[in-house]
């Protein structure tokens, strides 16, 4: 899981020309479709309950030439929409003629270990089709061809040649690609302001007065999720700017979400919501304006 200091400080970003974009539904992510097929439902008998390690009887030897899946169980959550939606989730390989088991993640109902589809699509190419559109409590049933695994992990784990990859996954939770609730009216005298692409992805605009001497936070959108306590893991999207150059220098937007124990300024801030955070110069920083988009929030796993 990659991890991003809590410490926003240390972040120096500026405005972003937001130019390409494309439509997407209200939560940041493109309509979509969940295909699949049912038939996939007949090679394996699955039992145990979601985030669970589960009980998998492949009927093998399971043939097919192109990767298909099919939902076990259809959850009620938001819809994989994106490449880079952050996504909670457990995922079981079992060999297509041995039935034997390859490889189990941890099922230990671990919240915090958020990915996206990109993450596991350079992991295993095929699980790309399988994930999309996935919503949130869905187990999947999946099939994937031995080009769709990918041939270092065909290699590694010994399988026959030709022989497919059954696949268990168990999507435990998608959070939104971008803030998403009720704007809220700022005095923003002598602070940026934040424009916005249709994804989500902000800009920020820094006047040209002197920044300010004080840490300042204001909440732009406020979101009706639960309220950031202090230690959870919070996961989220981060763009801002240097008050002085002007000049971008880091962002998660169009990358895997950073996941960060919550830094002071977000404790007590809704899931949903967006802020702008100021940071005055400091010895060793320049003064820094940060927009940050809260797309989850858990409970820190206990060591």
């Amino acid at each position: 899981m990659r991890k991003t200091s809590a410490v926003l400080a240390s972040l120096s970003l500026a405005v972003l020309a937001l130019t390409g974009c494309t439509a997407t539904a209200s939560d940041g992510v493109a309509a979509c479709d969940r295909g699949g097929n049912d038939k996939i439902l007949n090679v394996a008998d699955v039992s145990g309950g979601l985030g669970s390690v589960p009980d998998v009887d492949v009927f093998g030897p399971v043939k097919t030439d192109k990767t298909s899946f099919a939902d076990v169980t259809v959850g009620d959550g938001l819809a994989l929409g994106s490449d880079f939606q952050p996504v909670v989730l457990d995922i079981a390989f079992y060999g297509g003629d041995s039935g034997k088991a390859l490889y189990q993640s941890e099922f230990n109902g671990d919240q915090s270990r958020v990915h996206s589809i990109d993450y596991w699509a350079q992991r295993s190419a095929g699980l790309a089709d399988v994930l999309e559109c996935a919503t949130g409590g869905s187990r999947v049933l999946a099939v994937l061809t031995p080009e769709d695994f990918g041939a270092q992990n065909v290699q590694a784990f010994g399988l026959d040649k030709g022989e497919n990859i059954v696949a268990v996954i168990d999507v435990l939770d998608v959070m939104p690609a971008k803030a998403s609730g009720a704007l809220q009216f700022n005095d923003a005298r002598g602070l940026p302001s934040v424009v916005r692409a249709p994804d989500g992805t902000p800009g920020i605009i820094i006047p040209d007065v002197p920044a300010p001497t004080e840490i300042v936070t204001q909440t732009l959108i406020k979101g009706d999720g639960p309220k950031v306590k202090e230690g959870d893991i919070v996961v989220s999207n981060i763009m801002g700017v240097g008050w002085d150059d002007k000049t971008v220098t880091t962002s998660s937007w169009g990358k895997d979400a950073s996941v960060s124990v919550a830094a002071e300024q977000l404790v007590g801030a809704t899931v949903g919501s967006q802020l702008l955070v100021v940071f005055p110069a400091a010895e060793s920083a320049p003064a820094t304006a940060i927009v940050v988009d809260i797309l989850g929030a858990v409970t820190a796993p206990t060591q």
